[in-house]
């Protein structure tokens, strides 16, 4: 069968080892030119065409995925400057990659729909290596028949794929993964932190988790950083981390449920981003931690 033309917008840290793989896989791609991209020199090489608008990008586009921060850029590429919403044909199907607000997703999907398109959202989890790799977990909601017709494009870049129901659900589930996998490794960093303090070593601390029950991803993600000053295996951002737990703490006053342990853990990234230390990458926070002796 022959592969339906792709289009991609943001092609950042995560979206550009997505754009790899497409490319690489035989799709044919097309991609948004922003200050944002990652160097598309590769990209431009292997056959993927770069376009000056949303309206150019959607016409050379069957199946379109939004790789952007969270719902504020979602929101400002289809109604707001980037205007796609009114660039969509019938049949065309935006993914959503992000990470977003549900409510948000399911009015746009909404609108989407509305224009005779398809919305599907799929989360991404994982690293900018499993980028690189095609090696994503992909969280997914929407139509089942729309999610039948895009798996061989998602199976190009991700190893797993969650079907999670319907449009809304792969967001849903991604703030939940966020919550507890951001959760796990700030408890593991505040350890690190008291552990220093007490005259305890990171090469002990570490060794004690993993042979215990403190082992887990997250760990794996820190151990790097502890033993090595690595941050590699968690390159995601103090800021981006205030952002997923804000949509976490929201999602969960929305329907109810406690959230004492994710409104600490927001708080914790809400401080470090009012102290100045927003850009830095998560697994720094144990130094953080430490100086401050909070």
């Amino acid at each position: 069968m022959e592969k339906e033309r792709v289009g991609i917008i943001g092609v950042g840290l995560m979206g550009h080892g997505i754009a790899q793989n497409i490319v690489a896989k035989g799709w044919p791609l097309s991609y948004l030119i922003h200050p944002g991209n990652q160097p598309t020199d590769r990209l431009d090489e292997a056959g993927a065409r770069p376009c000056e608008t949303t309206a150019q990008l959607a016409s050379q586009c069957d199946i379109l995925l939004l790789c952007v921060t969270g719902t504020p850029q979602v929101e400002d590429v289809l109604t707001g400057s980037g205007d796609l919403l009114s660039a969509l044909r019938k049949g065309m199907v935006v993914i959503d990659c992000s990470t977003a607000i549900p409510e948000s997703t399911v009015a746009m999907a909404e609108k989407v729909t509305k224009s005779g398109a398809h919305f599907v959202d799929a989360a991404m989890t994982r690293t900018p290596k499993e980028a690189q790799e095609g090696r994503l977990n992909l969280l997914i909601g929407g139509d089942a028949k729309v999610v039948e017709r895009i798996t061989p494009l998602l199976s190009a870049f991700s190893e797993n794929r969650f079907y999670a129901g319907a449009v809304g659900s792969g967001h849903r589930l991604k703030l939940l993964h966020n919550f507890v996998s951001l959760g796990s490794v700030s408890l593991i960093a505040e350890a690190a932190a008291c552990a220093r303090a007490s005259g305890i070593s990171d090469e002990v601390l570490v060794d004690c988790l993993r042979r215990g029950g403190g082992y887990g991803a997250g760990l794996d993600r820190m151990a790097p950083f502890l033993l090595d000053g690595q941050v590699d295996q968690l390159r995601f951002s103090v800021s981006n981390s205030l952002k997923d737990l804000s949509y976490y703490n929201a999602m969960a006053e929305e329907v109810g449920t406690p959230h004492l342990i994710a409104a600490a853990v927001r708080q914790i990234m809400d401080n470090l981003v009012n102290a100045g230390h927003g850009q830095e990458m998560l697994p720094r926070q144990v130094d953080l931690m430490a100086q401050s002796k909070e």
